[in-house]
């Protein structure tokens, strides 16, 4: 989903990938016998191996160590109290009950008392944080912005309940939380 842009995610993704294509392009040439002569064939197996091992992890990897979207999961905030917010968020879009054509849901919301930040950052303000978007109680997207695409794909037709929350900047959220949500339906495809 839509999140941070850059950062050691894709860094650590940019190198495994590359790392991984060199590794394959090494080990293909002195298969094909057009470089590397004093590799052994096996060795050129074997890189041939890491390099397929590590193309895949670029897109795990990351994942797995940073989250989705690079930052940390919004479930582990610093211990202590939370900070209350100043601000108020709302949706623009959709309007409560509208029927969703499609595989594509736009999304516009306002948030009044309060500044999007595009860092993560331990140094927390009450008007300063990110949006977390939930469609139907789980996490789809950690957002700089006020308007997006939502993807539907595989959302099943019915009716679906969006959740926004105004998060300080480490992801973790204000107490008491800034929400709010907005039931849509989506219909049926096909």
């Amino acid at each position: 989903m839509l999140a941070h842009g850059g950062g050691a995610p894709e860094t650590v993704s940019v190198v495994l990938l590359f790392g991984g294509l060199w590794i394959g392009w090494a080990a293909w040439s002195r298969l094909k016998g057009t470089g590397f002569p004093r590799m052994p064939l096996g060795g050129a197996y074997a890189l041939l191996g890491l390099a397929g091992l590590l193309a895949i992890s670029a897109g795990f990897v990351p994942q797995a160590i940073w989250g989705p979207s690079g930052a940390p999961a919004p479930s582990s905030p610093a211990s202590g109290p939370r900070p209350a917010s100043t601000a108020t968020i709302a949706f623009s879009r959709p309007v409560d009950g509208q029927r969703i054509e499609g595989n594509e849901l736009e999304v516009v919301m306002t948030l009044a008392g309060g500044r999007i930040v595009d860092t993560t950052s331990t140094s927390l303000a009450p008007d300063t944080g990110h949006i977390h978007l939930s469609l139907d109680g789980k996490l789809v997207s950690m957002t700089y912005g006020l308007v997006q695409v939502l993807p539907l794909r595989g959302v099943p037709a019915g009716r679906h309940t969006l959740q926004a929350e105004f998060v300080a900047a480490d992801h973790g959220p204000f107490d008491p939380r800034v929400t709010t949500s907005v039931t849509f339906v989506k219909a049926p495809t096909g």
